[in-house]
């Protein structure tokens, strides 16, 4: 899974002219899921989303709050878009996204821990698959991507050469 959690002043979200979701302070999370997301990637975004410390504390220290500690809310919304690959051409392709039945039912799981892991009431939702107007007011900016897949966490370890061999490429 894969998310962009942005520290907000207020968001909300619109469908079809509705106002189907607002929030006051606390975090906007545009979350996408991949083919082979599990429930684990679903557990650890969400734990992820609720303790990341995106604000001071009240002696003026940086990043020492989570939006629970401050009495946030969160607003949730699927972006399918976030898993777009843009290597070639100009069309955005797709398949990096989790499938309609399998990527809801894996959204929804991930926003219902979000909502077990604080305080229900204070997580809203958007509409899975809706055509959504969603407006934030940005605070700092703060935009933070998150990632949950393995690609995004193993970073490549410089393999040493031996020392012969070194010797060998230098002559």
């Amino acid at each position: 899974m894969k998310a962009i959690l942005q520290r907000v002043l207020s968001a909300s979200v619109t469908v079809e002219k509705e106002m189907v979701s607002s929030i006051g302070r606390g975090v906007l999370v545009f979350a996408a899921v991949a083919p082979g997301d599990t429930e684990k990637e679903a557990d650890s975004l969400a734990a992820k989303v609720l303790k990341m410390k995106l604000w001071d504390d009240d002696a003026g220290a940086r990043w020492k709050k989570s939006v629970q500690e401050i009495g946030g809310e969160v607003l949730c919304v699927s972006q399918f878009t976030l898993l777009a690959s843009t290597k070639k051409g100009n069309k955005p392709d797709f398949h990096g996204a989790a499938g309609g039945d399998e990527a809801k039912r894996l959204y929804q799981y991930f926003f219902e821990k979000v909502q077990q892991g604080y305080t229900a009431e204070r997580v809203k939702n958007g509409v899975f698959q809706a055509m959504m107007e969603v407006a934030l007011v940005n605070d700092g900016p703060v935009t933070l991507e998150l990632s949950t897949s393995q690609k995004a966490e193993k970073k490549e370890k410089p393999v040493k050469a031996p020392a012969s061999q070194v010797h060998l490429e230098k002559q």
